[in-house]
């Protein structure tokens, strides 16, 4: 028996049909939800952690979560998925219980009232997240036809950049309404972040619903139907999957995971710092506590708002691009523009010139998140859609991992105990990726 004998012929026989656009917008919208949540984890929880008394250094050992419980439950769902037959489809039961987990911990996160509730509730809440990502990106590949999945995942990356312009925004449009933005609760914790997580929590159910509705998963024919039943999916199955997965892994797979380490490696950073950052150079600080510390936390996601409304109208210019020149050299000049773009921050004397980087940096983040799984779409199997995009995320949350062990590490000796030194660092790195995309070939 060769070793993909194990792993059922998952994949609807026929080719999937041809979607409107208005289809593929719907699917897409549930990655609105998820990809809110994601904005409000990178603009607030450094500030939250921060109010709740953790140290500058120590900050990225309290971000470990995101990490590993993506190096953990991802690849496991992904698999799972390939291999579920439930009467709401493979994917779609994982959507669900995702996106009720998540719900849940974005009210309570707010209300944290120390740093080891805050630190555990993202763990759960990045799990959560976790459970919905992978098959919600299987789901887009199940779905589309080969020709229509880079207008599919850059669509999804659009999602992203709107979704996350509106919780960067969030808390200085409280504040343009009349909120104080010194309002705080007994652990320092703005009553405009309450709020804000509130919105998502709402946002992260209602949008994931709406999909599944308007856009159900296609139905697998009989037989395939009747070989998944007969190999159902356990624990050991499940890991057996992995392992054949990895050891098969198309070339254009593996090639990207040096581009894929320096540039994640590089956005956890700078998610990470960039509010520390803006408060040293424009309000000269580094107390938490202190009017100039907010002020930074709100410019912070203004500009962070700022980078995503970009992703959002990059993803689409990105489209043709993708299809005339292909997604890996368009994929390679954004990320040197997102690197150019980060080594210029800590130069930005002023709210106005901060946003001329975020130019780069929106381009990229849109690049991140279509190009690299255009590659990958069009290299591997369709009937392991599900467990390769699990294992692919692996490329995303190792660097993230390292990154959160290591900068403890080097942030006194090699970078002054500055924030901005470690902006400098994503940027040279992200200068890294583009070197290394450019090395993939196709399949």
């Amino acid at each position: 028996m060769t070793a993909t004998a194990n792993m059922p012929a998952s994949a609807p026989a026929a080719p999937a049909p041809r979607l409107s656009l208005l289809s593929i917008v719907n699917m897409n919208i549930g990655f609105l939800g998820l990809q809110f949540s994601f904005g409000l984890q990178q603009s607030n929880m450094a500030p939250i952690y921060r109010y709740l008394g953790a140290d500058e250094a120590t900050l990225p050992l309290l971000w470990l979560a995101g990490p590993m419980t993506g190096l953990l439950v991802q690849p496991l769902v992904g698999a799972l998925s390939d291999r579920t037959t439930s009467r709401w489809g493979r994917r779609t039961p994982y959507f669900l219980v995702g996106a009720i987990l998540c719900s849940l911990c974005l009210f309570a996160m707010p209300y944290s009232p120390a740093l080891w509730a805050a630190a555990s509730l993202l763990w759960i809440l990045d799990a959560a997240n976790n459970i919905t990502m992978e098959p919600y990106r299987a789901y887009v590949g199940d779905r589309l036809p080969e020709d229509q999945r880079p207008l599919g995942y850059l669509t999804q990356a659009s999602f992203t950049g709107l979704a996350q312009t509106l919780s960067y925004l969030a808390p200085s449009l409280l504040v343009w309404w009349g909120i104080d933005s010194n309002a705080v609760d007994a652990n320092q914790i703005p009553v405009i972040t309450r709020i804000a997580f509130v919105i998502g929590a709402v946002l992260s159910l209602v949008t994931i619903l709406w999909s599944v509705w308007r856009v159900p998963e296609l139905p697998l024919d009989a037989a395939t139907l009747a070989e998944m039943r007969a190999h159902r999916p356990s624990l050991a199955t499940t890991w057996a999957d992995i392992r054949i997965a990895i050891a098969e892994m198309p070339l254009p797979m593996r090639q990207l995971a040096l581009a894929m380490l320096c540039q994640w490696y590089a956005m956890f950073a700078y998610w990470q710092y960039i509010a520390l950052a803006v408060a040293r150079s424009l309000f000269g600080t580094a107390a938490p506590g202190s009017d100039g510390f907010r002020d930074a936390a709100l410019v912070a996601g203004q500009i962070g708002a700022f980078y995503n409304f970009v992703a959002f109208l990059g993803a689409f210019a990105l489209v043709p691009l993708a299809r005339r020149f292909g997604a890996r050299p368009v994929h390679a000049g954004c990320m040197a523009l997102s690197g150019l773009a980060m080594l210029a921050i800590p130069a930005a004397t002023s709210e106005t010139l901060l946003l001329v980087p975020m130019l780069g940096i929106g381009l990229g983040w849109a690049s991140m998140m279509g190009c690299p799984y255009i590659m990958l779409a069009n290299a591997i199997p369709p009937a392991r859609t599900g467990i390769y995009m699990g294992i692919f995320n692996m490329f995303i949350v190792v660097p993230m991992l390292i990154e959160s062990l290591t900068m403890p590490l080097l942030y006194a000796p090699l970078l002054g105990s500055d924030p901005r030194g470690v902006l400098l660092l994503a940027g040279m790195l992200m200068l890294a990726a583009a070197a290394a995309t450019l090395r993939v070939k196709a399949r």
